[in-house]
């Protein structure tokens, strides 16, 4: 295959298919953006990019997906459902990733976005590394129904033989979403934060785009997983203090030993399936517990490094988002 001039991106109109789109056209590349629903208005004045609606789930979109692959070096597959529902997930992450799959000449590049979330959270210990060659979760263990179709839609595209780039990012924020789950949880206006001295696995939207579309230029030479996490990966107190600071909030946080709160799921784990998901041990040790996440495979693979360190990055993704 020659040089990638041109690629199909799926899920295009989602988070992290929007900054992908642009990544690419920075780059020059023409893109094929496969949305579900109507595409941004912006993209209409873009010579670059051609839209083509299809539903993935549905079977027909194969003849729209194969038309849109014409002139395509590379693909990245971004869609897929974020919640729990597992109708959902069986239609939109796994059917749609299925027909994609069919949809693929022979040869084709394939960049899926997959998560760390895959990663079984029960084979860890606090203060452990984790990186590409951990363990991940048995079929029919993972910790969330998110995860475990996370884990067969990497088995589905093992299968099917493309060059294939198994790009794993870690808690994606950017501008609309400075927040996330991975430090503890709400009680009214307080933030009760699950302290620990592990590092967050954080990545900047822009970042995940750039590591991706990195990704469609390159060969594989086979399969390659890599884990997509920042440079500068804060701890839980260290983002919480600083997002109090940029943007107001939480202004109250109380800090507690993720031990403690290990020790309560333990003590709760006779009500079973009805306990909220930071007592179930699994999510517990998956979310909070402490760990370092280097990057080191992604940089020497694809290069690349953060735009700016945690804070500024924080400071100006809430710009835009008042913008």
């Amino acid at each position: 295959m020659g040089a990638v001039s041109r690629i199909l991106v799926t899920g295009a109109g989602g988070f992290i298919g929007r900054a992908t789109v642009a990544e690419a056209r920075a780059r020059g590349l023409g893109v094929v953006a496969v949305v579900r629903r109507a595409a941004p208005s912006d993209w209409a004045e873009d010579a670059g990019i051609e839209v083509v609606t299809a539903d993935l789930s549905d079977p027909a979109s194969v003849n729209a997906l194969a038309g849109g692959l014409r002139g395509c070096g590379a693909v990245i597959h971004a869609a897929a459902h974020l919640g729990g529902d597992p109708a959902a997930i069986e239609a939109d992450t796994l059917r749609g990733t299925r027909h994609l799959l069919d949809a693929l000449p022979e040869g084709m590049r394939l960049v899926l976005v997959s998560s760390i979330a895959i990663y079984d959270p029960m084979r860890r210990a606090p203060g452990e590394t984790l990186d590409e060659r951990a363990r991940l979760s048995a079929e029919g263990q993972a910790q969330d129904p998110y995860s475990g179709a996370k884990l067969a839609q990497e088995a589905l595209c093992r299968a099917s033989g493309h060059p294939l780039w198994l790009m794993r990012p870690g808690a994606v924020w950017g501008p609309g979403r400075t927040w996330h789950a991975l430090s503890g949880f709400w009680v009214g206006p307080c933030h009760v934060l699950l302290d620990s001295d592990g590092e967050l696995p954080l990545v900047h939207v822009t970042s995940v785009a750039r590591a991706l579309v990195s990704a469609a230029l390159r060969d594989p030479e086979g399969t390659v997983a890599l884990n997509v996490i920042d440079d500068d990966r804060p701890t839980r107190r260290r983002f919480a203090r600083a997002h109090r600071r940029a943007a107001g909030w939480p202004r109250l946080i109380l800090p507690l030993p993720w031990t403690l709160w290990r020790g309560l799921a333990r003590l709760s784990a006779p009500l079973g399936p009805r306990r909220p998901g930071l007592l179930r041990e699994p999510v517990l040790r998956a979310r909070i517990m402490p760990l370092s996440w280097p990057n080191a495979a992604l940089r020497q693979t694809l290069g690349g490094s953060d735009d700016a360190p945690f804070e500024e990055m924080l400071a100006r993704s809430l710009a835009e988002e008042r913008r």
